[in-house]
């Protein structure tokens, strides 16, 4: 279950990155009230894996699970560049998260 809340925390991560670009600086309401709700129910999904997970593997996951999502929705949604080399870039953090799993034994 605590790789089912990791999963979870680092897709409200997600959430939470992209939404600070709609928040305008936090001066548009809903957006900003959304951010905020996925920031904490990130934190909150981040500490029930930490009940069972090893704190270093569960924080490299969910800053990886982040940053991937992060990335491809910013090609995705706000052009941002997707050249072959910042793709590779990315598939390296991919690799370390799956390492991770692979090597926590839980």
């Amino acid at each position: 279950m605590s790789w089912f809340y990791l999963l979870i925390a680092g897709l409200m991560e997600v959430g939470w990155a992209v939404g600070l670009k709609y928040t305008e600086g936090f001066t548009r309401l809903w957006p900003s009230v959304l951010t905020s709700v996925a920031i904490v129910a990130s934190m909150v999904f981040l500490a029930l894996a930490l009940r069972t997970l090893p704190m270093g593997t569960a924080y490299a996951v969910w800053t990886g699970i982040g940053t991937l999502g992060t990335v491809a929705l910013g090609i995705l949604l706000f052009n941002e560049p997707s050249d072959l080399l910042r793709l590779a870039c990315i598939g390296l953090i991919l690799v370390g998260i799956i390492g991770l799993k692979l090597v926590s034994g839980h």
